[in-house]
């Protein structure tokens, strides 16, 4: 057991550097994918799978350490800072492909149809050019997909979004049993979170398949396309990375690892997945429905 004044120190782990490998295998597959080279994908299953082994291998080393009592209070608050600053980090992620959405409606799509001094831009360019978001009329190349429409705000996206709001309410209210010393209440709001998020990321694949078979809509159909699939993807990635973690956090609140005092694994993952739903609104408003 630590003290309070000692501060615990682990042994040199290999952690790091295989979630490096990881990531650099997956970012790197996604890249070549979209120059239509078919090793991109493989890659990219290869790192997801390298980063999934990482992360139940990293936190299966904590979680021991921790019911060791190797982590005393002092510890507990690095870990909080350490969170902070991982969502914080996220938040940057996010707010770059929400600025690039901005950049191009607010000022490159508006000046391309010839507002400020750029008034002979259309008209050399593209004379059939019109500034109307979202960008469905475009001379695209012949390896690229004009988009035949976009998908409705108030119909799969409307009911994730529902869906994502009440996981937020159960996670809370699990959090709430555990700090009452209600076990069958925590695993209960567990439970059904994780059921919202799966049932959320059933309803993505169902809207991914309509916007590819029925309206051509493609990371290849243009701004527009790009965009979409990118914000709606990495979350979606996000959601799953959540699931995950929540399932984790389930088998440790069946074993009875946290009490009302010291729970900050669990409090780390409600953080995580309120971050996501938050952004999710921001997709919701912005990408669908405005």
């Amino acid at each position: 057991m630590q003290s309070r004044q000692d501060y615990y120190v682990p042994e040199g782990s290999y952690w790091p550097i295989l979630g490096s490998v990881g990531m650099a295998s997956l970012l790197g597959g996604f890249a070549s994918s979209l120059h239509g080279h078919t090793a991109g994908i493989t890659a990219m299953i290869l790192g997801f799978g390298i980063i999934l082994f990482m992360v139940f291998g990293w936190i299966g080393q904590v979680v021991h350490e921790s019911e060791a009592g190797k982590y005393n209070l002092q510890v507990d608050r690095s870990f909080r800072m350490g969170m902070g600053w991982f969502i914080f980090s996220e938040v940057m992620f996010f707010g770059a492909f929400f600025g690039a959405l901005f950049y191009v409606r607010q000022f490159a799509v508006p000046w391309l149809g010839g507002a400020g001094n750029n008034q002979f831009t259309g008209e050399v360019l593209w004379p059939q050019f019109k500034a109307v978001w979202p960008l469905l009329n475009m001379p695209l190349p012949d390896n690229y997909t004009v988009p035949k429409g976009i998908i409705d705000a108030w119909k799969v996206p409307a009911i994730n979004t529902m869906v994502l709001l009440t996981s937020g309410a159960t996670i809370t209210w699990a959090h709430w049993a555990l700090v009452n010393n209600k076990r069958n209440q925590l695993i209960g709001g567990l439970i059904a979170t994780i059921v919202l998020g799966i049932i959320f990321l059933g309803l993505q694949v169902l809207e991914y398949g309509e916007a590819y078979n029925h309206l051509d809509l493609k990371l290849t159909s243009g701004i527009y396309g790009s965009t979409f699939f990118m914000l709606t993807g990495f979350h979606g990635l996000h959601v799953t990375l959540g699931t995950i973690m929540l399932i984790v956090i389930l088998m440790r609140a069946i074993r009875g690892h946290f009490n009302k005092d010291r729970h900050f694994g669990f409090e780390a993952v409600a953080w995580y997945w309120h971050f996501v739903d938050v952004v999710w609104l921001g997709l919701f408003i912005t990408v669908y429905w405005l």
